[in-house]
């Protein structure tokens, strides 16, 4: 089998470090393996698949005679990614800096798997709460056309990286104790407490990971027409976000006839028995690449409409998952640079 060359960029991070645990999970073909960071994280030491790397300080000649770069996340894809196309490199990007780029496919390969086929060196990944919304969406999306969609995520702290599950866990620990622990990575107390406050605000009171969920998920599902509205939302969980998502489609369906079509479709997994109080959990998800979806039922005030409760682990899927799927479907297309 051919061997690819592949960069990890920020992988001392929580992303970087999921990465290099699903590229080993998923036996990706790697050559050579070069494993970059900051300057502050460079010297230190990573084992992968029995072997252990130094991390470097991320520069131009990091990619020289590379395949494919995977960029954690951060701004380093503005800086560098760039320097790493023109030396040859695919980049598939975490960040958000080039999702809505029109010279950029936006990806989720259950989604819209063959525009990576026109990418000019630079793949985004899209945001974890989109990625883990359009995938039950596309099956739906396509049986009977979605109009609208109404969302509101419940979002771990995980996805505010290191600190933020740091913060959960000291200020919850401050507050059992009787002490006091002042939110220094979250604008409110998160223990014992739900913030409807993610990311800057923008026009019309939304957030900006409000914005992100409409506008990249208009753009992976190839329907600027699409209406959807969201409300996302912090809360003291600390992996793997959870969506109540409400579809009004074209044609109606019931939700037995979702059940089937979700229960075919690539990496969705239904967990949906009321009657035993089986749903989707956070707690269950965590850890695992599908998307699972539960309390699919018919919304009692709308004739062609759908509520559906969603869970996926926001690192792995929401981010490396999602990160080595692409670098896969480069590889099955043959369009690497």
């Amino acid at each position: 089998m051919k061997k690819y060359n592949v960069v990890v960029v920020g992988a001392t991070g929580a992303v970087g470090q999921e990465i290099l645990n699903i590229l080993d999970e998923r036996d990706f073909p790697i050559g050579e393996l070069v494993l970059c960071a900051t300057a502050r994280s460079a010297g230190k030491k990573i084992a992968f698949k029995g072997k252990e790397y130094v991390v470097r300080e991320t520069t131009p000649d990091c990619f020289e005679g590379m395949d494919i770069a995977l960029f954690a996340g951060g701004k380093a894809s503005v800086e560098f990614g760039p320097a790493a196309v023109e030396r040859g490199c695919v980049v598939i990007d975490n960040s958000s800096n080039y999702r809505m780029d029109p010279n950029v496919p936006l990806v989720v390969p259950e989604v819209n798997p063959e525009d990576v086929k026109w990418h000019k060196g630079i793949i985004a990944n899209p945001n974890c709460s989109t990625i883990i919304m359009t995938v039950p969406l596309k099956p739906i999306h396509d049986a009977a056309k979605i109009k609208r969609v109404v969302v509101s995520t419940y979002q771990a702290v995980s996805g505010a990286g290191k600190e933020g599950i740091e913060e959960l866990t000291a200020q919850t620990k401050a507050i059992l104790e009787g002490k006091e622990y002042p939110p220094k990575k979250f604008m409110h107390q998160i223990a014992f407490n739900l913030i409807p406050h993610i990311d800057i605000w923008q026009e019309m009171d939304y957030t900006k990971e409000e914005m992100k969920m409409v506008k990249e998920t208009q753009k992976i599902m190839h329907d600027p027409d699409m209406c959807i509205t969201a409300t996302t939302v912090r809360v003291p969980v600390y992996r793997s976000h959870s969506e109540s998502i409400n579809i009004e489609t074209e044609r109606k369906l019931t939700a037995e006839e979702v059940r089937e079509l979700l229960s075919s479709a690539p990496g969705v997994v239904v967990k949906d028995d009321p009657a035993n109080n089986v749903y989707p959990m956070p707690v269950d998800v965590s850890f695992k690449d599908e998307i699972f979806v539960g309390r699919i039922r018919e919304d009692n005030s709308h004739g062609s409409a759908i509520n559906m409760w969603v869970v996926g682990d926001q690192i792995r899927k929401g981010a490396a998952t999602n990160a080595v799927q692409i670098a896969e479907l480069l590889i099955k297309y043959d369009c690497l640079l």
